[in-house]
C-alpha cells in the first residue's frame, strides 16, 4: 500500500529531479565543461562554504549549522551500525570535542523532532525519514552519550519502519564515510541516474 503523497514505485520525486537539475547546472562552467578541482570556482558549483541545501522549510539556523559542521568534518566522524531484527543500534563518535558536541546535539534534536512528528524538511533530506515523521508513535528510541560515543537504539514492531531504520542507518553511515558526495550519489540514485 502506498503512503499518501508518496511517489509511485520507480518514479523519482520532484525534489530529487529538481536537485539533479540544479546540480547539473551548478557543476558545469559557463562554457559547458564539467568542473573538477575548482568545485565552485568563478562562482559556479556547489557552495561548500554556506551549504544552502542544508536549510529547511522548518529547520532552525542552528540545525542547519550543525549539519554543515558534520558535513565539513565527516572525516573526523566514526560510526558503527548493528542491524537488529527490530531496528538498529548505532555508535557515532568524533575525537574532536566540537564535532562530538554537534553530533550529540543533532542526534538528540532529531530524535526529539521525530517523537513530535516535527519534520524539519531539509532540502537534501532523504525521503527515508518521511515514515518516521508520519508514524512517530510506532518507533522507540533510546540515546546514551558515553565515552564510546552517541549510542542510539531504535526499534519498531512495524516492518516498514524497521526497513526504513535499516536504510537510514546505511545512509547516515555513507554520509559519515563520504560526506556530501554520498548525498549526491543517493539523490542521483533516487532520480534514476
Amino acid at each position: 500500500m502506498m503512503r499518501p503523497n508518496a511517489c509511485p514505485p520507480n518514479r523519482p520525486s520532484i525534489r530529487a529531479l529538481l536537485f539533479v537539475l540544479l546540480a547539473t547546472i551548478l557543476t558545469n562552467t559557463s562554457d559547458g565543461r564539467a568542473q573538477t578541482a575548482g568545485h565552485g570556482a568563478q562562482g559556479h558549483g556547489h557552495d561548500m562554504a554556506r551549504m544552502p541545501g542544508l536549510r529547511g522549510a522548518n529547520a532552525t539556523a542552528q540545525e542547519s549549522a550543525e549539519l554543515a559542521v558534520m558535513f565539513q568534518n565527516f572525516h573526523l566522524i566514526d560510526r558503527t551500525v548493528e542491524i537488529l531484527p527490530d531496528g538498529i543500534r548505532t555508535v557515532t563518535h568524533s575525537s574532536q570535542p566540537e564535532v562530538m558536541d554537534v553530533l550529540v546535539s543533532h542526534v538528540v534534536g532529531m530524535i526529539d523532532r521525530v517523537e513530535r512528528g516535527d519534520d524539519p524538511k531539509i532540502m537534501i533530506q532523504s525521503p527515508t525519514l518521511d515514515i518516521f515523521f508520519e508514524h512517530p508513535d510506532q518507533m522507540s528510541s533510546k540515546v546514551d552519550v558515553t565515552a564510546e560515543g552517541v549510542i542510539v537504539v531504535q526499534t519498531s514492531e512495524n516492518p516498514e519502519i524497521v526497513a526504513a531504520l535499516h536504510l537510514h542507518a546505511a545512509e547516515v553511515s555513507a554520509m559519515a564515510d563520504r560526506g556530501m558526495h554520498a548525498v549526491h550519489e543517493m539523490m542521483m540514485q533516487r532520480a534514476g541516474n
